[in-house]
């Protein structure tokens, strides 16, 4: 039976948090939300596709999802994935919607939850989970459903089938990670509105659950309460925990410097989006001074072409794309292989809160030869979900149900 997509729908969904949750430096009231897409299918399958905003804006996005996503209906989710980075790109170069971005805010936003409703789709009308359908392809098939376009001079198609085909062979060395399920870290331990008696307790028990890498939100305007923190955490965790702090972009160049390399003694595994997200040199500039601690950036970077410059200029040693910020799961793909062809190893930032994520970095491990490094988790959004991301012993167990694991209750 033909999967033919026969209704375009939109879902703004927005879910308050409780007290201290997901506050950082910069959102001191989030809501967690949602702009949703729904592709109806003739053979009653239903393909959902989301993106993360914090609240307000939310309908923009799914106003623009109502614009981009009409010229779908009508035609057959195989044909549609068969050349699905053509697709993308006519999608992504509206020739009016396109000056809004190119190729981010609100329009890519909306791009990127239509990719990924189709990518669910598609994986239901082959009754498999995503990260499965995902592995089945061939290199060729993979190719197929990127837009490398403004890559030509770090990944052409031709170097990306030779680095999927070079990797094929060892595979059988990787699919255990299936089995023995992905390693997590927990990141809601440690939000900024959290006193620190709270931040302390909540470390313990994430410890004893299984979490062997734990998360801070610091960039407050207070130096000295951030350092408190971090010293206060490390003591509490000992040695073998591997602890991050993310700034939310709140410092400068010349503040990181110093900070970072003030909290030196306490080993951190890294720092995340230390500054403005589109300064690429400044980041470069920080990982050359504060060196051997490493930078993670990806929140907030929109495109390909961005996660292009800091991987040729050396500016991050890990790259967090998220497929609800840039255009789906098809240019996640993308980041992916020119981070795999760069060395630097990929840690998503969830946006889905680890939903979608969880069968790409499985992708990414066994397809692309990527390291295992952990999958970030956050868990306020999970009785949301009808088939939410289990964690058992710190790690995230591989989902069998068909789909990309996205459907909203």
């Amino acid at each position: 039976m033909t999967t033919v997509i026969g209704k375009v729908e939109t879902r703004d969904a927005r879910f308050p948090l409780q007290p201290g949750e997901g506050t950082d430096a910069v959102h001191s009231n989030p809501v967690y939300a949602y702009a949703v897409t729904t592709l109806h299918a003739s053979d009653g399958n239903a393909g959902t596709g989301f993106v993360l905003t914090l609240g307000l804006g939310n309908e923009l996005v799914t106003g623009a999802i109502a614009m981009l996503a009409e010229s779908l209906v009508g035609r057959d989710i195989e044909d549609v994935m068969a050349e699905f980075g053509q697709v993308q790109r006519q999608l992504a170069d509206h020739p009016q919607l396109r000056w809004l971005g190119p190729h981010k805010g609100v329009v890519h936003l909306a791009l990127a939850s239509i990719t990924n409703a189709c990518f669910d789709l598609w994986a239901k009308s082959c009754g498999v989970p995503l990260w499965s359908l995902l592995l089945d392809l061939s290199p060729e098939e993979i190719v197929a459903l990127l837009d490398l376009s403004y890559l030509e001079d770090v990944l052409t198609a031709d170097q990306a089938t030779r680095l999927l085909t070079e990797q094929h062979a060892s595979r059988p060395n990787r699919t255990g990670i299936a089995t023995e399920g992905y390693p997590g870290y927990d990141t809601s331990i440690g939000w900024f509105g959290y006193s620190d008696e709270q931040v302390l307790d909540n470390a313990r028990r994430s410890v004893e659950s299984g979490f062997d890498a734990l998360k801070l939100k610091v960039g407050s305007a207070d130096t000295e309460r951030d350092i408190r923190r971090v010293n206060l955490l490390r003591e509490a965790v000992g040695p073998d925990v591997r602890l991050m702090i993310d700034v939310n972009q709140q410092w400068t160049v010349p503040q990181a410097i110093d900070i970072c390399n003030r909290l030196k003694p306490a080993d951190l595994y890294w720092v995340e989006e230390p500054t403005h997200p589109d300064d690429v040199l400044g980041h470069r500039a920080l990982a050359r001074a504060i060196a051997p601690m490493r930078v993670a950036i990806g929140e907030h970077v929109p495109n390909r072409v961005v996660f292009k410059n800091y991987l040729q200029a050396g500016a991050a040693q890990f790259i967090q794309v998220d497929c609800t910020r840039v255009a789906g799961i098809s240019e996640f793909v993308t980041v992916s292989l020119m981070a795999r062809q760069a060395g630097v190893p990929v840690v998503p930032h969830v946006g889905d809160m680890g939903q979608v994520h969880q069968h790409l970095v499985l992708f990414n491990h066994i397809a692309l030869g990527h390291e295992v490094v952990f999958l970030e988790h956050i868990p306020h959004l999970s009785q949301h979900f009808r088939h939410p991301a289990r964690i058992v012993d710190g790690r995230y167990r591989t989902p069998q149900e068909p789909g990309a694991s996205a459907d909203l209750v």
